[in-house]
């Protein structure tokens, strides 16, 4: 209730100042939260006194709550009137509202010494009663320990020694019975387990044996490689195939140190990062390739790595398996050149077509009917699209080549924004879409290539006008959190269903709704390889009816970085 009130009367400075809705927004959470605490005080009335108190409060804070209502009413009086109601009527009021819940505190707290020096008391005595029964127990436990020893100690020692037997594998063991009373029962049922011990050892061993040689045939006959690395990066198995992927010779030995055989830094990283944790590692995109050059040729493996643990929770190491995709790494980029190269070969009669179509808009279109012009229309709207999805494809293969051109400066991202504000101005206004902008005071520069993360935005801001009804809005903001500035667009659109949210990002998938959007599917596939390219993460966050946030994150420009560090 102290903070409360406090962070009220700094909401009625504001106020003064000129924040007049950050203020009033700030004394109503603080009033909600002074009310709350309030109950709780009502609730918990446990002390002589303590009632009183908490009505001096509530009808203090019921007082101070009027006399802030009057605020509104007396500030239209001048400024020399609402700081001598302030000081004369409010600040006692609320200085007094404080030095009661203090009190109230103050109440509570020699309380809480009371109650701790009773339970201090009573758990002093209880310590010297439990130390006198103890020794009591200590004494009669020795007195009846000294009557049976005699008579337990010498069948018990046989068992014990018979016991340390079995453990150490000797199964042949018989404890004579000397009595058929409880003991001599014991002696029994011992040589009975000591028998059925025998058998199950004589057993397990063959399943384990068998097992041992069906596992180990199975790991040879795998075409993967795999290798098993324990806890201190040794290698301790590896089966025949990642002898040959690592060219490692059979009569080498093993427990070897991970580097030695593997020779590749970042997989080590990867394979001491599981290792720390317990988890899988973190792998993002194709960093989960591992290429060898042997004979000349470059060879491409994807790795797992796997995290093993025993009995109890025991962490044992991790397996690697290498599983060799340099077909498929060759195959992919096999496509991307030949996309490439296609749509290199169609821009050109593209380029073409669309001249003359637009020539044939503007000098014959009088000359055609109305169905015709229809169509010279629908064929100069397909040509655009096409002209776009070749262009998005040549810019797709670049990046994933790349081969794409970044020419990285220093970007202020205020400046940014008004970039876009000035292209999508009319846009939103044609559409009653209120565009606005949350830009960082004094944020730092980041380093980025202008064109493209105008792309970008530009990119992600025109989906979220298409997808925004009219009268909706749509929020830019950029957050620090260095190294990086997060940039995210906010839309009150309809919302991504759950099952495009994981694969919005990938080749050719449009959100499918009563909107035609009538593009290829690869803007948002751009948008995450140009943010990736810059060193930053691309993501959605939406909820199906309350619309959807694209984030991105930028670095920090790399001269802020050194001269920020400690």
């Amino acid at each position: 209730m102290v903070y409360a009130i406090e962070r009220q009367d700094s909401a009625i400075l504001l106020i003064f100042v000129g924040y007049e809705n950050e203020g009033w927004k700030q004394f109503r959470e603080n009033e909600a939260e002074f009310f709350q605490w309030l109950a709780r005080a009502k609730d918990n009335i446990t002390v002589e006194g303590e009632d009183r108190v908490v009505k001096s409060i509530e009808s203090g804070y019921s007082s101070y709550l009027q006399h802030v209502a009057q605020l509104k009413s007396i500030a239209t009086g001048g400024v020399r009137k609402t700081n001598t109601f302030y000081h004369e009527t409010i600040l006692p009021a609320f200085l007094s509202i404080r030095d009661t819940c203090i009190r109230l505190r103050e109440i509570n707290q020699q309380n809480m010494f009371k109650v701790s020096d009773r339970a201090h008391f009573i758990a002093k005595r209880a310590i010297w009663s439990m130390a006198i029964i103890g020794v009591l127990a200590i004494g009669i436990g020795l007195g009846f320990s000294l009557v049976l020893s005699n008579l337990l100690v010498k069948p018990v020692r046989e068992m014990v020694e018979a016991t340390r037997k079995i453990a150490e594998g000797n199964y042949n063991i018989q404890v004579s019975t000397h009595s058929s009373d409880e003991l001599g029962q014991l002696a029994n049922e011992f040589n009975s387990m000591a028998q059925t011990l025998k058998g199950f050892h004589d057993l397990n061993v063959e399943q384990i044996m068998a097992e041992k040689q069906k596992s180990e045939a199975i790991i040879r006959s795998i075409d993967d490689g795999i290798l098993l690395v324990d806890a201190e990066f040794r290698v301790t198995g590896i089966n025949p195939m990642a002898r040959r992927i690592l060219e490692v010779q059979p009569d080498e030995p093993q427990n070897r140190h991970f580097l030695e055989v593997v020779k590749s830094d970042g997989l080590f990283n990867y394979v001491k990062q599981s290792i720390e944790s317990g988890k899988p590692p973190s792998i993002e995109g194709q960093e989960n390739i591992f290429t060898v050059d042997r004979n000349q040729t470059r060879f491409h493996y994807q790795f797992s790595i796997t995290p093993v643990s025993g009995k109890k929770g025991v962490f044992l190491g991790v397996v690697v398996v290498l599983r060799d995709v340099t077909r498929l790494t060759e195959l992919d980029r096999l496509k991307s050149e030949f996309v490439m190269t296609a749509s290199h070969e169609l821009r050109t009669p593209l380029t073409s077509i669309g001249m003359s179509i637009d020539l044939l808009m503007e000098s014959g279109s009088k000359k055609l009917n109305e169905k015709e012009q229809q169509l010279l229309l629908a064929t100069h709207e397909d040509v655009n699209r096409l002209k776009a999805l070749v262009n998005n494809l040549l810019d797709l293969s670049r990046i994933e080549a790349g081969k794409m051109e970044m020419e990285f400066s220093s970007l202020s991202v205020p400046i940014l924004f008004e970039k876009v504000k000035s292209i999508f101005k009319a846009p939103a206004q044609e559409k009653e879409v209120e565009l606005s902008f949350g830009v960082l005071k004094e944020g730092p520069q980041i380093k980025a290539d202008l064109d493209k993360i105008l792309w970008v935005l530009t990119n992600l801001i025109s989906n979220a006008l298409h997808y925004t009804p009219r009268g909706g809005h749509i929020y830019l903001s950029a957050e620090s959190f260095f190294p990086y500035v997060q940039i995210s667009v906010r839309d009150d659109g309809p919302g991504i269903p759950i099952e495009y949210q994981s694969k919005i990002f990938d080749k050719f998938v449009q959100v499918r709704s009563d909107k035609v959007l009538g593009g290829s599917g690869l803007g948002l596939t751009i948008c995450k390889e140009i943010i990736r390219a810059h060193g930053g993460t691309i993501w959605v966050d939406s909820v199906p009816g309350s619309g959807s946030t694209f984030t991105f994150t930028l670095p920090v420009r790399e001269s802020l970085k050194k001269e920020e560090r400690p």
